[in-house]
């Protein structure tokens, strides 16, 4: 990665922040990057080396930037944005999907964007329904009291995307852990390790997939008797696949029904209003999207000069994205830190923008819509069970969310 030494226009203004910072809230951006709120689409960041790179904090320069193909997402390029040593450590292994550009990304996109269309998210409702209904009964029977995130807002996404992908949940612990490890573990060679773990489970289940006369229901099964067999996915490319599908179809969603837990419990007014029209929660997912703002920290590497903001971004510069501050971008939200389920503009860019936008987010707001709605009818007396400053959330340099929450009712 350059340093950027020849920085031109607004973006000169002020000295680098760290990035990426802890919040001190869970639901809003560390107040170390207040500096970065004052209007400028474009800052300079501190990465864990030293090493700088630019930071997009506003929203249309970051729905720009998202759509340029002139900045790549393949981590392997030089320059490529480093916010971690665990990030760093894996950064020469090839990622589906949001490490590839077009047309690679396209080719693996197309063969995965049947099985999460707004028509397939919707017939899955009644059965994710289901799932939600047999958790909230098992919980309840076992309450009043439960710790959140492990007797319910883990298990709904693991379910679902176990079920979607023909992945036996029976090993959902097993995958859990890795995925916990692979995104936060506590030293590169546990990341490593975590990832290595991963690919060769889901390498043996392609694998006896492949020797099944009839492929099963999944979106494996499909990959493995079509995509596979037909020579137009390789293995390794189909074991990378998995990987972020089962990864990022469980960890995302969960963090979002424990944190859009915590913060509407600590906005009783904003529970109100949804427990006393149910037909907000399409609008309250919205809403909880743009102000939770949990995959902080998009990265890009530029191909090429981008002139953008009265700033030029030099080939070979690293750029990333302040979901959290973008998301609260004044040009756009009127009274941004506040939970509004009435806001006009929904343009949040809480799941990307761009080509590689997020391929579940339809599935995503049906599972989300779901289990808050039915968690806040189900539990009319839920409440936090320990002083809401003392819950522990995750720190900075992962997505975000809640390590626990222990609730009662």
């Amino acid at each position: 990665m350059t340093e950027l030494t020849d920085i031109t226009g607004p973006a000169a203004e002020a000295e680098p922040v760290a990035f990426p910072q802890d919040r001190t809230c869970p639901y809003h951006p560390p107040t170390g990057y207040d500096p970065l709120r004052d209007g400028r689409p474009l800052s300079r960041v501190t990465l864990y080396d030293g090493r700088e790179a630019w930071l997009v904090t506003g929203q249309a320069t970051a729905r720009a930037l998202l759509a340029d193909p002139r900045l790549s997402t393949d981590r392997r390029r030089d320059g490529f944005p480093v916010p971690t040593p665990r990030f760093e450590a894996g950064r020469d292994r090839k990622v589906a999907l949001l490490g590839v550009d077009d047309p690679e990304h396209h080719r693996q996109r197309r063969m995965l964007i049947p099985s999460f269309t707004l028509k397939r998210a919707t017939a899955l409702r009644p059965w994710i329904q289901r799932i939600v209904d047999e958790l909230l009964d098992a919980m309840i029977e076992r309450g009043p009291g439960a710790e959140l995130v492990s007797a319910f807002a883990l298990p709904v996404p693991s379910m679902v995307i176990c079920g979607l992908l023909g992945v036996p949940y029976a090993d959902h612990e097993f995958f859990e852990e890795q995925s916990r490890r692979l995104l936060r573990g506590p030293t590169s060679a546990d990341t490593l390790d975590a990832r290595d773990r991963l690919e060769r489970f889901l390498g043996d289940l392609i694998d006896a997939k492949a020797k099944e006369a009839e492929p099963g229901d999944g979106i494996l099964d499909d990959l493995v008797h079509h995509r596979l067999r037909e020579g137009e996915l390789d293995r390794g490319d189909l074991v990378s696949l998995a990987v972020i599908l089962l990864v990022a179809g469980h960890e995302t969603t969960a963090n979002m029904i424990s944190l859009g837990t915590y913060t509407l419990l600590q906005h009783p007014d904003r529970l109100a209003e949804l427990r006393a029209d149910p037909a907000l929660l399409p609008a309250v997912v919205e809403e909880l999207m743009r102000m939770l703002s949990i995959a902080e920290g998009l990265q890009r590497v530029a191909l090429e000069d981008v002139e953008i903001a009265g700033t030029t971004i030099r080939a070979g510069d690293g750029v990333l994205f302040s979901t959290s501050v973008i998301n609260r971008d004044t040009a756009v939200y009127d009274d941004p830190d506040a939970l509004d389920f009435h806001r006009a503009d929904r343009h949040h860019v809480a799941f990307g923008f761009g080509i590689h936008q997020c391929l579940g987010q339809n599935l995503a707001r049906a599972e989300l819509e779901i289990a808050l709605g039915s968690l806040f009818t189900r539990l009319p007396g839920l409440r936090l069970a320990a002083p809401a400053e003392e819950i522990p959330f995750k720190p900075g340099d992962t997505i975000q969310g809640m390590l626990e929450l222990p609730v009662t009712w």
